[in-house]
């Protein structure tokens, strides 16, 4: 599968877990069939939202198995590996199996706070360390880096299997230079499900999407309508989750998504320490939200 393929409405997968705090595998069954049963484009797997740093490395290779089972080859998968040690992420990718992956997601180093040359022979060699398409990720929130659009493109052009960013910066101008400036096969995806609809008018190609979990089918009509220039339908869409967005990171994420979830029967609302569920006020308001849409609980 090519990049190409990354594109529309990918979902940023969730980790279910038991009220007993054990990785819930029947949900997370249940969860992805209900993403390919609602047309969602991609997963990306084992990244932020599915807490993957509180897993443990059977956790994570069961996790792995299961979504590749159950997805049986319909739509590609991206899996996250990154992180601040160079020689670790590279030694995980000659030696770890990444059969049925067909990409990884490569988050900015974090802690470190490393200079943009730093960033830049980061992903060189990480890119170098295996085959597989690589989508970077710029997330400064988490990271306390910022990986500019300067260093975005250098990249883009330099590497060849570096085939697109998931930019989660907010910050507008700099996600409109790599979209102006980008090679033509150099993909932006949106990492921010609110500013999904104005990225995509500027020319991203897609989400990775956290309300997506939830709502597979409304959020991605919203994409797909964007995606083809239908602005007009998407846009009283878009408004439709407006207050949504902002609750589903009130209390963090993935607690208010979890939260979303559990409201409609999916998944128990449970998240590993150092997470914690949404709060109580923050749960009954997306409830009512959902009354409000319509959404079957």
């Amino acid at each position: 599968m090519t990049h190409k393929q990354f594109k529309g409405l990918g979902i940023a997968l969730v980790t279910p877990f038991t009220a007993e705090g054990e990785v819930d595998y029947t949900a997370l069954r249940r969860l992805v069939s209900y993403q390919l049963s609602n047309g969602v484009d991609f997963l990306c797997i084992l990244a932020t939202t599915g807490e993957t740093p509180c897993l443990s490395a059977d956790e994570k290779k069961k996790v792995k198995d299961v979504i590749i089972e159950t997805v049986k080859g319909q739509i590609p998968i991206i899996m996250g590996c990154g992180g601040n040690n160079t020689q670790q992420v590279i030694e995980t990718l000659k030696t770890e199996d990444f059969t049925g992956i067909d990409g990884i997601l490569s988050v900015c180093p974090f802690y470190n706070k490393p200079s943009q040359e730093g960033l830049y022979q980061h992903f060189k060699a990480i890119a170098a360390a295996t085959s597989l398409p690589v989508v970077l990720y710029n997330v400064p929130s988490r990271t306390g880096v910022n990986l500019t659009a300067e260093t975005t493109l250098r990249l883009a052009r330099d590497v060849e299997n570096i085939v697109a960013i998931k930019e989660a910066s907010g910050n507008f101008t700099q996600i409109d230079d790599i979209i102006k400036n980008k090679p033509a096969d150099f993909d932006v995806i949106s990492g921010d499900d609110g500013i999904t609809f104005p990225l995509i008018t500027l020319g991203a190609t897609g989400v990775i999407s956290v309300i997506g979990n939830a709502l597979p089918a409304e959020f991605g009509r919203m994409v797909r309508m964007a995606l083809a220039g239908d602005y007009q339908n998407a846009l009283p869409i878009h408004h439709k989750f407006t207050e949504l967005f902002k609750l589903l990171f009130v209390d963090g994420n993935p607690a208010g998504v979890k939260a979303m979830l559990n409201a409609m029967g999916f998944i128990e609302n449970q998240l590993r320490l150092p997470l914690v569920p949404a709060k109580i006020t923050t749960f009954s308001q997306i409830s009512e939200i959902l009354r409000q849409l319509n959404i079957k609980l």
